[in-house]
């Protein structure tokens, strides 16, 4: 059975009180078992929140990942690094990365298999836009973006993975996806990858993203192919982060 994991992407937010505060009001709060539970704060709150996460169950992560060791890529965070500073994950292809950035599949793929290279647990984000989906192309786009990651690290790689779906016309916009239409594509995600290797697909973790809050998140997380959230906005509201890592505990 796949225990259900809820990570908050905190984008680009928060000063050093406001994620000791966060930080605080989350540990507090937090269920003892049932559902696993992450962060993933800028880059620059890494140090601060792994000194205030230290044994506790929470799992660190950050934002993105290099696609590069080391050298000359300003503005880039290695794998290694991250590592160093106590990540367990990072986010890859999210779709800030991809449409306001320029990150195509390939690079993404690159990021993907430097953080399995390094024993990070990437959270790999696959999505369609709002024109996509009216025009029939939302399991084309993240068969797509699933494909090209899978030519890179292979299937196996999803061993040590984890995938999110995200509609883009669902982030950070207010609307959300049905639970029956996410869990149609959590399902063609699913046997997508069962098409390859049936056992990877029947244990990896496939999340949520879109504009989940404490209202949908039971709704969305009792569907069978939907195990936990990837969560933007709401993460930054420690009472409402816990009513969804509650809702993901009972589902």
């Amino acid at each position: 059975m796949r225990q259900p994991l809820v990570v908050g992407n905190w984008k680009m937010n928060g000063t050093r009180e406001s994620v000791r505060e966060l930080l605080d009001d989350i540990l507090a709060g937090l269920p003892e078992r049932g559902v696993e539970v992450g962060v993933c704060p800028p880059y620059v709150f890494i140090p601060q929140a792994a000194a205030q996460l230290a044994g506790s169950s929470v799992l660190l992560g950050a934002q993105n990942v290099a696609d590069q060791d080391q050298g000359a890529c300003t503005g880039e965070v290695s794998a290694a690094m991250l590592k160093e500073f106590g990540c367990a994950l990072a986010i890859v292809g999210h779709s800030e990365r991809r449409l306001l950035y320029g990150e195509t599949d390939a690079l993404v793929a690159a990021r993907y298999q430097k953080a399995i290279e390094h024993g990070l647990c990437p959270i790999l984000c696959v999505g369609e836009t709002l024109e996509q989906r009216e025009t029939g192309q939302t399991f084309q786009v993240v068969a797509q973006q699933l494909d090209a990651v899978l030519g890179r690290a292979g299937i196996d790689s999803l061993t040590r993975a984890v995938i999110a779906y995200e509609p883009v016309w669902a982030i950070g916009t207010g609307r959300t996806a049905t639970p029956e239409q996410a869990q149609e594509v959590h399902d063609y995600i699913r046997q997508r990858l069962a098409a390859q290797d049936k056992d990877v697909a029947a244990q990896v973790r496939i999340l949520y993203g879109g504009s989940v809050n404490a209202e949908n998140a039971s709704g969305l997380f009792a569907m069978p192919d939907i195990d936990g959230g990837l969560i933007g906005g709401a993460s930054l509201k420690a009472e409402v982060f816990l009513a969804i890592v509650q809702a993901a505990r009972k589902c």
